[in-house]
């Protein structure tokens, strides 16, 4: 067995049985070994972004590392917006980036680059070039273990092209599963007094205190002590919908998180990070921790989170208490002409049973969450990292992770265009995935940032930069150049007969929503002030106010 050979083999023995890839020439051992192996599922994508984005959109459902399989340091860089997201999303990879063979290098070659420099920004616990095929394997199991441990990561292994023809190759026995430990009892024991204090105490949740055990737990220890229960603004995978404890989303706008924080007194990090503002902004604070509030760490990424919740749910007596279950209810189906909030209103009156939602709309979808909370069960995965061009993607993983599950992913029309080659992906692999893209001709978002950031008054030129007319882009075209089926709604009676259309047929769909932006007009305008009277308003009051911008 060459090294590719046996490098496959220990992947598959391991648990890594899917591989995104887009190859080249280095690549062609490991590609030609792919035939060795009946375990391992071989995907193909026509740009490395949606190698990455699926790759993690497949451990987000699975829990278990996909492999991606890139051509040198710029095949890398290529896909490193979508593994700056996984980085964020503390989610599993593991990163097969091939190079020339180690003779080669001197010869400083036109694709010749330091792919371990590039590597490190996406996966900083580990980047490593296996200098022979003895040593293959070995490499190969550190990076697994490496990518599964908690916190979940981008594992890197560079694989010179000699090493991966190289002969005289060993599989490796898989590594050891993780075997995270709770919270110590001192900790747990500290945060329970501070929640029996009765100052206003909340939890913040994120990464593995988002899975339903821990959302139990949280829940009752919210209806046993008053506690508010909150979680990232980007979730890396979020049970929602009926019968399940409705979590509030730290809100995007820092402003609006402010409103959120108020008054808390002990805010207490379960698998999350203290809040802090997405950019910075003139005369505005980063940190959105209110300066009287303590912040406690229940559990880091690298323990286990569910276990910690249930030891504190214990420790305040709360461990039988009846917690607080969305109840189911559904809006009705949105008539007239067709806009985002009326597009979010259909998918909360038809998503199905155990679908998977993936939210990368943007602005047009602030009402999506409001819409489905009462929708049967289904999963929510967001954007991260915040590097657009991850929802495509994501999509194709989640659909080959779950197969059985329907997945319907709500895409702004600017995101659409990083990654818009995952469509032919799902074309040729017959994954079950919606795409809705809201096409508003707008980087809305940014027309908002434009006016928040305090950039002078923007002329023509600068407005230009933000603006998707002309041409405007055609989304059906494109679906179906690439194989998808696709159509355009104007009117919110055609979006909901497409999407009935589609969730009752296999295979991808894409239904264009021609919308307007949700954040226009006088509306856009109004914005920034609203904002900038918030913290003046009694706590009442922009309370209300933050649900009527961001529900």
């Amino acid at each position: 067995m060459n090294g590719a050979q046996v490098l496959i083999k220990t992947l598959a023995d391991a648990g890594v049985t899917v591989c995104f890839s887009n190859p080249g020439t280095s690549e062609m051992h490991f590609v030609a070994a792919l035939d060795s192996e009946p375990r391992m599922r071989a995907v193909l994508t026509l740009f490395e972004g949606v190698a990455t984005g699926a790759a993690d959109g497949y451990a987000r459902m699975t829990g278990r590392p996909a492999a991606t399989l890139l051509h040198l340091g710029c095949g890398l860089g290529n896909g490193l917006a979508n593994l700056h997201n996984a980085r964020k999303g503390k989610v599993p990879v593991v990163n097969i980036v091939g190079d020339h063979a180690t003779y080669h290098v001197p010869f400083d070659a036109q694709l010749q680059s330091d792919i371990e420099t590039v590597a490190r920004n996406v996966s900083p616990g580990f980047v490593r070039t296996s200098l022979s095929t003895a040593a293959l394997c070995r490499d190969a199991v550190d990076a697994i273990q490496a990518a599964r441990g908690l916190p979940g990561q981008v594992a890197t292994l560079i694989l010179p092209a000699d090493v991966s023809w190289g002969e005289g190759g060993t599989p490796c026995p898989p590594p050891p599963a993780p075997a995270p430990v709770a919270a110590e009892a001192s900790v747990i024991a500290r945060i329970a007094a501070a929640i029996h204090s009765h100052e206003p105490s909340a939890l913040l949740l994120g990464g593995q205190a988002l899975q339903e055990p821990a959302l139990l737990a949280a829940a009752r220890i919210a209806a046993r002590h008053g506690v508010k229960v909150f979680c990232e603004v980007f979730p890396t995978r979020l049970p929602r919908g009926a019968g399940l404890p409705a979590i509030e989303r730290i809100a995007y706008l820092a402003e609006l998180a402010g409103v959120q924080l108020t008054g808390i007194r002990h805010l207490i990090l379960v698998d999350a990070k203290s809040p802090v503002s997405f950019f910075a902004y003139p005369g505005k604070q980063s940190d959105l921790v209110p300066g009287d509030c303590t912040v406690h760490v229940l559990a880091t990424p690298g323990q286990d989170a569910v276990a910690s919740l249930q030891q504190l749910a214990v420790a305040v007596d709360a461990n039988q208490v009846q917690p607080a279950l969305q109840p189911a209810q559904r809006p009705a189906l949105p008539r007239g002409r067709l806009t985002a909030p009326k597009v979010c209103k259909a998918v909360g009156a038809l998503l199905p049973e155990n679908a998977i939602v993936i939210d990368e709309a943007i602005t047009s979808g602030l009402m999506l969450g409001l819409m489905t909370q009462g929708a049967p069960r289904h999963d929510l995965l967001t954007l991260t990292g915040g590097a657009i061009g991850q929802g495509l993607p994501n999509a194709v993983g989640a659909a080959i992770a779950c197969p059985e599950r329907p997945v319907i992913a709500l895409i702004g029309d600017g995101s659409a265009m990083y990654t818009i080659q995952s469509l032919w992906t799902m074309a040729r692999e017959g994954l079950n995935v919606t795409a809705i893209i809201f096409n508003n001709a707008s980087y809305s978002v940014l027309n908002v940032e434009l006016d928040r950031v305090g950039a002078d008054q923007a002329g023509p030129k600068a407005r230009a930069q933000l603006d998707l007319h002309g041409p405007v882009l055609n989304f059906q075209q494109l679906a179906q150049g690439m194989g998808v089926h696709a159509v355009r709604t104007a009117t919110a009676s055609a979006f909901c007969q497409a999407l009935k259309d589609a969730l009752g047929r296999p295979g991808p769909h894409l239904i264009e929503a021609m919308v307007p932006e949700s954040l226009s007009g006088t509306r856009r305008r109004l914005l920034p002030w609203m904002l900038r009277t918030m913290p003046r308003l009694p706590p009442a009051m922009a309370r209300v106010l933050k649900r009527k911008i961001a529900p």
